[in-house]
């Protein structure tokens, strides 16, 4: 099955209450663990891509690797560019054959941030491509992307229908508490469902993406802190709040932490317990594998997303 668009994904996940999840690929043993995961739990996926992963993998390779994974499964697969933050790089990715990209206009200016998109929608749209915007900043760290306490900032519900209307846009990533990376809060965690209930009466039928929704597994946190880590203090959102927000306008929920956290888990474990090992392939055996378990985790007990292909 060649690449898809997110369009038809994300029309059947409003429709069924579920979501699909988008999770950022590095290279091959993330790629194999995603898509066989998928293509156990017979579930849609996004494979996403970052700048930061670009620039460590190198765009051909990327794409060369997930052209080998869509031959290998049968569930639909949609390629997307995660916080592109210029008309230039989503134009390169439009290009070079992604089906969806995000442009990230939300350190501009409200007025700043529709013009950029609009740019890209156009172009996108002409070439067949889906386009994710976003209003609202969140907090956090997570490849190229950095934004502190201070700059994070809530979406407006009052601009939501103003900026879909105007750019044009196919999805629109909000803000309501989640935040990027394995460390995100210092008091408990809190979702402002009361801005994505606003947001979805404004914007009926139109689908949510949710980004820095990892929940920090802990039984990975604890391996790594017992293997030489130090992240005692990495937390996540917990899973029934990503649940609940799948079942309301959320089609598309962001996972990144979770992924790194249960690869380099896996990794010290091995390390640690073979320290006579030297052939990388019994390291990242492991660790694919249980990347493989915690995706198809997320599919089958949060997104939902299982069984829907």
């Amino acid at each position: 099955m060649p690449l898809v668009t997110t369009t038809e994904m994300f029309e059947k996940a409003y429709e069924g209450g579920y979501a699909i999840g988008a999770f950022n690929v590095n290279n091959m043993e993330i790629i194999q663990g995603i898509t066989e995961a998928a293509q156990e739990e017979k579930s849609p996926v996004i494979l996403q891509v970052s700048a930061g992963a670009r620039k460590y993998a190198n765009h051909t390779y990327l794409m060369k690797l997930i052209e080998a994974a869509v031959i290998e499964t049968d569930v639909p697969v949609a390629l997307h560019l995660d916080h592109g933050d210029t008309f230039e790089i989503c134009k390169t990715c439009i290009d070079g054959g992604f089906t969806s990209v995000m442009i990230d206009g939300s350190h501009h200016s409200f007025d700043e941030n529709i013009q950029l998109t609009k740019q890209v929608v156009e172009y996108a749209h002409e070439n067949g491509v889906v386009v994710e915007g976003e209003l609202g900043r969140l907090a956090g760290i997570e490849d190229d992307v950095n934004v502190s306490d201070v700059d994070a900032s809530f979406t407006n519900p009052d601009q939501v229908e103003e900026f879909v209307e105007r750019t044009g846009v196919d999805s629109l990533a909000i803000a309501i508490g989640t935040s990027h990376g394995a460390f995100k809060f210092k008091g408990e965690p809190r979702l402002r469902f009361d801005i994505l209930k606003e947001v979805q009466k404004r914007l009926p039928g139109f689908p949510i993406v949710l980004h820095g929704a990892s929940s920090v597994t802990p039984e990975h946190v604890e391996t790594i802190n017992k293997y030489g880590g130090n992240i005692s203090n990495a937390k996540g959102v917990p899973e029934s709040m990503l649940r609940e927000a799948a079942s309301m306008a959320v089609c598309k929920i962001n996972i990144d932490s979770d992924i790194r956290l249960a690869m380099t888990a896996a990794v010290r474990k091995q390390i640690a317990e073979n320290p006579t090992q030297f052939d990388p392939r019994q390291f990242l055996s492991p660790a694919r594998e249980t990347l493989k378990q915690i995706v198809k985790h997320k599919m089958v007990n949060v997104l939902g997303s299982h069984g829907k292909v």
